[in-house]
C-alpha cells in the first residue's frame, strides 16, 4: 500500500500537466491561426483545473494505476483531459493550419519531457538535498508519461493528432477519404491496444525517444 501511495504522489503532477498542457497547446495554436473557440471558453490556460476531466484525468488513471500495482506489481496509466474545442473552419487556412494545431499537443509533450529531464539533472547536481530523490523520481515519471503521450498521439489515426496532421498533408481527395475514418478511430485504437499490436508499433519509438532525451542531458535512468 505504501508503494501505491508513493507512486500516486510521484505520478500525480506529471500526469496532470502532461494531459492538460497538451490540450492547452492545441487551444493556443488554434487562436494563433484564427480560431477563438477555445479562447472564448477559457481553455487557453496553464491552470490544469480548466482541462481536467474528472473521469479521464483522475478516476481512470488512478484506478488503472492502483489495480495494475496490485495485480502486476507495476503501475499502468492511461487517461485523457477535456478535449479543447477547435473549429478548423475558423482557421485562416484550414487545411494547412490544421497541421500546426494538431502538432502543438505532441510538441508540448516533447517540451515537458525535456523539462522533466532538466529536473533530474538538477537533482543530480544537488544529491545531498532531501528533495533530490523525489525530484528525480518525478522527473523519470514525467519523461515516461510525456514520451508515451507524444508517440501515441503522433500515430496517423484520426482523431489522434497524427491523424489530423496526415489529413493536413494529404492531397484533398485522399485527405477527405482518410478523414472519414475518424468516427471509428478510438475503436480501432482500443482494438490495437488490447490485441498488443499498438504496443509493438509504438514501443520502439518510445524507447528511442527516451534514449535521445537522456543522452542529451547526460542522464542514466
Amino acid at each position: 500500500m505504501n508503494d501505491i501511495i508513493l507512486g500516486i504522489a510521484i505520478y500525480a503532477l506529471p500526469v496532470i500537466f502532461a494531459i492538460t498542457l497538451h490540450e492547452a497547446a492545441h487551444g493556443y495554436f488554434a487562436k494563433h491561426f484564427g480560431d477563438l473557440t477555445a479562447y472564448n471558453e477559457g481553455r487557453i490556460s496553464l491552470n490544469p483545473i480548466r482541462h481536467i476531466d474528472p473521469v479521464g484525468t483522475i478516476l481512470v488513471p488512478l484506478s488503472l494505476f492502483v489495480l495494475s500495482k496490485l495485480t502486476m506489481g507495476a503501475g499502468f496509466l492511461f487517461g485523457w483531459a477535456k478535449p479543447v474545442p477547435v473549429n478548423f473552419a475558423n482557421l485562416r487556412h484550414p487545411k494547412r493550419d490544421m497541421l500546426w494545431v494538431a502538432a502543438a499537443g505532441p510538441g508540448a509533450n516533447l517540451v515537458m519531457a525535456l523539462l522533466w529531464a532538466a529536473l533530474i539533472k538538477l537533482a543530480i547536481i544537488i544529491p545531498d538535498s532531501s528533495f533530490a530523490k523525489p525530484m528525480a523520481l518525478m522527473g523519470i515519471a514525467g519523461i515516461e508519461i510525456n514520451v508515451v503521450l507524444m508517440v501515441l498521439n503522433l500515430l496517423p489515426l484520426p482523431p489522434l493528432d497524427g491523424g489530423r496532421m496526415a489529413v493536413s498533408l494529404l492531397p484533398h481527395g485522399l485527405a477527405y477519404q482518410f478523414a472519414r475514418i475518424e468516427p471509428y478511430g478510438f475503436m480501432i485504437l482500443l482494438a490495437l491496444m488490447f490485441s498488443g499490436v499498438l504496443g509493438a508499433i509504438i514501443r520502439p519509438a518510445i524507447t528511442w525517444a527516451k534514449i535521445i532525451i537522456v543522452t542529451v542531458f547526460g542522464l542514466y535512468i
